[in-house]
């Protein structure tokens, strides 16, 4: 067995996540893949097509939509959402700019728990506005950003967000097996995530986070399901902005653009949409080089990549499965990274 293999098992001989897959490579080819674990307690091993609930990681694939948008010239970074969303015309937060959403430098508040008082989609997106703002102008992470964010490409598309992403990300990338919402039919090769205290259930196939369960599981900070193939998909693509049939993806300088740090002079590294790579604790570890990027979820799902390796990396856990009173995730991707760095240079040197 790899190494890479080895550390994963010892993390879940351990208790610390109860499933991993993972796939690692290149924009040429795939160094290695692996799967460990079970989906669920009493359930079947996980297999390498076993669909993850990505959390987070759905952030940087809706953002890619905005970027697609803003090639094709139908959107510019520093539109203000009252441009396109008339409920926040005449409000304090309708200068807020794309740009500052795709940032995280908003003045909207993050990590509010808005459905234990939302009860339907509109009463949520309405608390969103409603939020006080806040004054500094550093970075803060703002799920509630990025749902502005998906209502505003939904604006200008005229279309719900998973039929937006179909078209522009998953139909051109042959990322077949990514969605929202997956069908019941799915579900046994779907990884548990948590006991829900708000659902008095386990959740399998149902998005984990709370505020998206109410937005409908369709919204732009979470709620899409996928697989260690098609992210991989996704990272070749990043690597090459070329398509699955070899057509242009992104432009060179919309991906510069996207990926590149913009707070480099503020508190937490951010691109557009994605993490840039962090002084100091970056998930992404030590060895990865500072031009790379990623994200993570809060499910246990990461996605990094390296252009300057022509590198990426794609773990998928469910660690918050039976609980997410577990932090083992955040030291697990350091190393997880560390290794795969490790993989490529020693094939290199092979």
């Amino acid at each position: 067995m790899s190494t890479i293999h080895d550390f994963l098992r010892g993390t879940i001989d351990k208790g610390e996540i109860p499933s991993a897959t993972y796939i690692i490579g290149t924009s040429a080819q795939i160094l290695e893949k692996g799967t460990l674990g079970q989906l669920g307690q009493g359930r079947a091993a996980v297999r390498e097509d076993t669909l993850y609930d990505l959390a987070s990681v759905t952030k940087p694939i809706v953002a890619l939509a905005a970027m697609k948008l803003l090639q094709n010239g139908q959107i510019a970074l520093d539109d203000t959402v009252a441009t396109y969303l008339d409920e926040y015309r005449n409000t304090t937060k309708s200068d807020i700019t794309i740009y500052q959403l795709l940032t995280h430098t908003s003045k909207i508040y993050g990590c509010v728990p808005l459905y234990k008082t939302a009860h339907t989609k509109e009463e949520l997106l309405e608390a969103i506005v409603d939020m006080p703002d806040r004054e500094k102008n550093d970075v803060l992470y703002s799920s509630q950003g990025i749902i502005v964010l998906g209502c505003i490409i939904e604006k200008i598309c005229g279309k719900p967000l998973d039929q937006v992403l179909k078209e522009m990300i998953f139909e051109p990338l042959a990322m077949n097996t990514t969605m929202f919402n997956p069908p019941e039919r799915l579900f046994g090769n779907i990884a548990s995530t948590e006991y829900c205290q708000w659902r008095q259930r386990m959740i399998i196939g149902e998005v984990h986070d709370e505020n998206a369960v109410v937005l409908g599981g369709v919204c732009g900070h979470a709620g899409l399901f996928s697989n260690i193939f098609d992210l991989a998909k996704l990272c070749v693509a990043m690597l090459t902005a070329k398509t699955a049939r070899g057509d242009s993806f992104l432009s060179p300088a919309v991906c510069k653009l996207m990926t590149q740090n913009h707070t480099a002079d503020l508190n937490l590294a951010r691109g557009l949409g994605w993490q840039a790579k962090d002084k100091h604790g970056s998930p992404a570890g030590d060895l990865f080089s500072e031009t790379s990027y990623g994200h993570t979820g809060f499910t246990g799902t990461s996605v990094w990549i390296d252009p300057s390796r022509d590198l990426y990396a794609v773990l998928l856990t469910n660690r918050v499965h039976p609980s997410r009173a577990n932090e083992h995730i955040f030291k697990i991707r350091r190393k997880f990274h560390n290794l795969a760095v490790i993989l490529s240079e020693s094939q290199a040197i092979g």
